[in-house]
């Protein structure tokens, strides 16, 4: 019997468990709050419908961060509505009682809405993210040529090929599977058991508090928590006491803030500044209270922001440049291997020859070297970065680096160097008085619990000025440790007095208390004019006087504590039980004001100043103060014309957004979603190439989102696994190091861009226009491949060739425009010297108009490699090249050597098999003219492309 009335017990349903599955309350506080609704348009339904089902079907939306999401308004209205209701409605709009929710709700509920996980985030299939990673157009064109190479009995170059291929792809699939499980580190701040409030009983409910997992909480529950506990979703507080919370995984700040149900917020107030809600991840740092919890799982505030982890990398402009260029040789390669084919086989009537000899010219149309030399270059950038003590997870970021034109920072620890200093010691008037500091030492000096910073830097700045204060005079009776709630210390010391008569004391007794200013002005009654040695009652005049002080300090970006003392006569109070805090922290007599500032580092100034000349503007985006982030930028070189904070974007646009966000250079008091915008504007509105580089969970938006993440090896598990570069030490040198290493490595990598797309559809076309005027192959397919191997291999070197100071001086994009203009200008010189060199063939070495055909394809060889191999030099640079600019040694000893090899090919062994035969000395006479000549009209040709170039384009 027992044990049925058990069962019944815990099986009653409550008129909860029939309430309705859709919240039409939640849907119209939130639809009333976006002002979406239609009730006075008849069409309004049916036009919302049919954009809402066309908007589907757009792809590539533009992220332009001038606006929040869908998302986050419906989750932002939905807070602002509770924070704003009476308690009473609240329950109303969650569908809940002030009992809690009864075990067959809540079990309905956790089916309706799934388990309490924070991001609704899946792994995506290995074969998937392998397969992205295999399907690029340049993997495609190696492979389909690896093949042909195969077929044409050219086996290492097939292999060759494929083997980049594999590296290509095996470094990408790394790269996507690594950062696909960075989102889901987020779930670590919400593992943990909490108190839940449920209902029972089938006649009389019972209130009963239960241990839940987190996963199994639901929107409705009443939570119970005290100090240490996270909140297992976004709450609506129901009551408090001395509750104080800390929003350091949202804000990234390590400050506290405090919590009270006993309010009705306004839309005005910052939705991280709300008092009555608690947001899922924060935890309780001191204080207990009660909540009821309004959001759950992704549709929660931190859920709903951080879910964008993956989905805003704006596209890499180099990346598109590769394919668009892939695409392009494509259609190229279709193309000519066509009327190649077609023109040999209309010409001999040999379709397998004519086959053969079009796979060839595909190949020799191929920059098969173009994933060798981009990694190469990115690994030798990787490694200079390591030796400046920078690990480089992502091997494109170091290309994008030199793209680099806005570096969005922190102001903590990167500007700063993340510890107090004390600055001054002030009385309530703001003069500096040696007794403030007298007694705040001496409370430093002797509390016994743990110490801060600010406790390290008051005892510093005494000993490092001078001052003797004799701490070994002063004995200690008693403390009250600090806690969050009071936000204060407090020391009892006693000290030998000055006898004056026989019923003075032996000894002085006083209560030292330093704190937050707010805390140590409520427990005082006198204030102390140290001038005078007077001491007043705490007037009405005083608490707005020491107010305006401590506003003036606080705008000079000073952080300020109150110290006060309580002279201890032997009487009833000195007495009493210590426990009795609220009786002995009263009546004290206020003395003045610490203040301490967190200084800038020594290079950051310096780096900053580099930076700028490198053309990459600095940006501060911080959680912090505005006041205490313009002080820092001030110490730092940064301008501040130009500054606003989070709360009052939010009020703007999105045109004035995006104008304010171009011209301010620093943004205070931001949330993680303004960062992201932040960023996302930078990107798409203003069009840069932006850098971010943050530490904590609050900056993981802005960090995914950027061009190029960056972080340091203490920052949160989150904040290194969606990073790009890694610093090992926050000095902001480093990325000095780094901007000059991307630039180094994007143009050499354009380089060889340049060289291959010229070179190569520069000797096709010479290919072509031979075969038809001679009327056969200008060079067998396999004197084609030799060739082209040769010239590929003579390219290894150019990963390592210095640049142009100019070069290095400004950041390097990805030009639409730039380079067909480059090819278009540049590449018929190329053509009109092999032309050129055709017809001296023809007519000088002819006879009775016939010209040998091993003679001219011997020629013909050596001429096309040496054209290949020296126009590098051309193209590497501005200037004259040879005269006024030199390539680095590794280039001109690569030139050299592959000059060399082949030259001596038709005349030794392998030119015999090849089917060459020697050359007369005439004829190298020739190429030295050709060349010059090709060197002076392509210089000319190149000073008239930049002129034009940067006048027009």
């Amino acid at each position: 019997m027992g044990s049925f009335k058990f069962f019944r017990f815990f099986s009653f349903r409550t008129d909860l468990d029939s309430l309705p599955t859709s919240n039409s309350v939640h849907q119209s506080l939130v639809s009333n709050a976006n002002g979406n609704t239609n009730h006075h348009h008849p069409d309004g339904f049916f036009s919302n419908s049919v954009f809402g089902f066309l908007r589907r079907f757009q792809s590539g939306k533009k992220i332009d961060g001038g606006s929040k999401t869908e998302e986050e308004e419906k989750v932002y209205s939905w807070l602002y509505a509770l924070a704003r209701s009476e308690r009473d409605l609240v329950f109303e709009y969650v569908r809940s009682t002030e009992r809690g929710l009864s075990f067959t709700e809540a079990e309905r509920r956790l089916k309706e809405n799934g388990p309490n996980i924070p991001l609704e985030y899946t792994f995506p299939s290995w074969w998937h993210l392998l397969w992205n990673a295999f399907f690029h157009p340049f993997n495609i064109i190696l492979i389909v040529l690896s093949a042909l190479s195969y077929i044409t009995s050219d086996n290492p170059n097939g292999c060759i090929m494929l083997v980049l291929v594999f590296i290509s792809v095996s470094l990408r699939f790394y790269q996507e599977y690594g950062s696909s499980k960075a989102a889901m580190k987020l779930s670590e701040y919400v593992r943990s058991p909490v108190k839940v409030q449920r209902c029972a009983g089938r006649v009389v409910q019972t209130e009963l508090i239960v241990q839940v997992d987190q996963r199994d909480v639901v929107p409705g529950d009443i939570v119970i928590f005290e100090p240490g506990d996270l909140f297992p979703g976004d709450v609506r507080l129901l009551t408090s006491k001395h509750l104080v919370v800390s929003q350091s995984s949202l804000t990234g700040e390590s400050w506290t803030t405090e919590k009270t149900a006993d309010v009705r917020e306004d839309r005005s107030t910052p939705l991280l500044e709300l008092k009555n809600i608690c947001f899922m991840g924060t935890n309780v740092v001191s204080g207990i209270g009660t909540g009821l919890v309004v959001s759950t799982g992704s549709k929660t505030y931190i859920s709903t922001v951080f879910s964008t982890i993956g989905k805003h990398k704006p596209p890499d402009g180099f990346e598109k440049g590769i394919r668009k260029i892939s695409y392009v040789l494509v259609g190229v390669m279709l193309l000519v291997v066509t009327i190649m084919i077609l023109v040999e086989y209309l010409t001999f009537h040999n379709l397998s020859e004519s086959t053969l000899f079009g796979i060839s010219v595909a190949c020799a149309l191929t920059p098969q070297m173009l994933p060798l030399i981009i990694n190469t270059s990115l690994a030798k950038g990787a490694l200079a970065m390591a030796r400046e003590r920078c690990i480089v997870k992502s091997l494109s970021a170091i290309r994008d680096m030199g793209s680099m034109d806005i570096l969005c920072i922190d102001k903590t620890g990167t500007l700063t160097m993340n510890r107090a200093i004390m600055v001054n010691h002030l009385d309530s008037w703001g003069s500096p008085k040696e007794k403030v500091l007298h007694f705040a030492f001496l409370n430093s000096y002797f509390k016994s619990d743990q110490k801060y910073p600010l406790d390290d830097a008051i005892l510093a700045f005494v000993y490092t000025n001078g001052y003797r204060f004799q701490p070994s005079k002063w004995r200690k009776i008693d403390e009250i440790p600090f806690d969050f709630m009071r936000r204060r210390v407090s020391v009892i010391l006693e000290t030998e007095s000055n006898p004056r008569g026989r019923n003075s004391q032996p000894f002085s007794r006083f209560m030292i208390t330093k704190g937050a200013l707010e805390e140590v002005m409520k427990v005082c009654s006198y204030v102390e004019h140290v001038d005078r040695g007077e001491i007043t009652a705490f007037s009405e005049e005083d608490h707005p006087r020491i107010l305006n002080v401590v506003e003036e300090l606080s705008n000079e970006g000073l952080r300020v504590i109150g110290v006060a003392i309580k002279n201890l006569q032997q009487t009833k109070i000195s007495e009493q039980n210590m426990d009795n805090e609220d009786v002995v922290e009263s009546d004290m007599v206020f003395l003045g004001l610490v203040t301490f500032f967190d200084p800038p580092k020594d290079s950051a100034k310096q780096a900053l100043w580099r930076l700028a000349e490198k053309g990459v503007k600095a940006k501060v985006l911080t959680g912090d103060s505005l006041s205490l982030a313009i002080k820092i930028c001030h110490e730092v070189g940064i301008r501040t014309t130009h500054v606003s904070t989070g709360p009052d974007l939010e009020q703007l646009n999105q045109d004035v957004f995006h104008e304010t966000v171009k011209k301010a250079t620093v943004l205070a008091r931001l949330t993680p979603s303004q960062k992201l915008r932040v960023v996302q504007s930078l990107q798409t509105v203003g069009n840069h190439v932006v850098g971010f580089l943050g530490d904590g969970i609050n900056d993981s938006l802005a960090l995914d989102a950027a061009n190029i993440g960056i972080s340091v090896d203490s920052a949160a598990s989150v904040a290194k696994d969606l990073a790009d570069i890694i610093l090992l030490e926050k000095d902001l040198n480093v990325l000095v190091a780094g901007v000059e290493q991307g630039r180094f490595t994007f143009g050499n990598t354009m380089k060889y861009i340049k060289l291959s797309v010229i070179a190569n559809l520069g000797s096709v076309v010479s290919l072509f226009i031979a075969t038809v005027f001679l009327r056969f192959e200008p060079l067998t397919p396999k004197q084609l491949l030799v060739q082209n191997f040769l010239y590929s291999v003579g390219q290894i070197a150019i990963p390592w060739d210095k640049m142009e100071e100019d070069y290095v001086k400004i950041p390097q994009k990805w030009s639409v425009k730039g380079l067909p203009m480059f090819i278009l200008w540049n590449g018929p010189v190329c053509t009109l010297c092999d032309i050129a060199t055709i017809l001296f063939l023809w007519f000088y070495y002819s006879s009775d108009g016939k010209l040998s055909e091993t003679f001219f394809r011997s020629a013909y060889f050596v001429e096309g490699l040496l054209m290949q191999t020296l126009i590098y030099h051309l193209i590497r640079t501005e200037k004259i090249p040879f005269i006024m600019e030199i390539a680095s040694w590794p280039v001109i000893g690569s030139t050299v050597l592959i000059s060399a090899v082949g030259i001596a090919i038709p005349f030794s062994i392998i030119g015999d098999f090849m089917g060459f035969t020697d050359l007369p000395l005439s004829y190298f006479g020739f190429l030295v003219v050709l060349f010059i000549g090709y060197f002076t009209v392509g210089q000319v040709v190149k000073r008239l492309y930049i002129l034009v170039y940067k006048k027009w384009l």
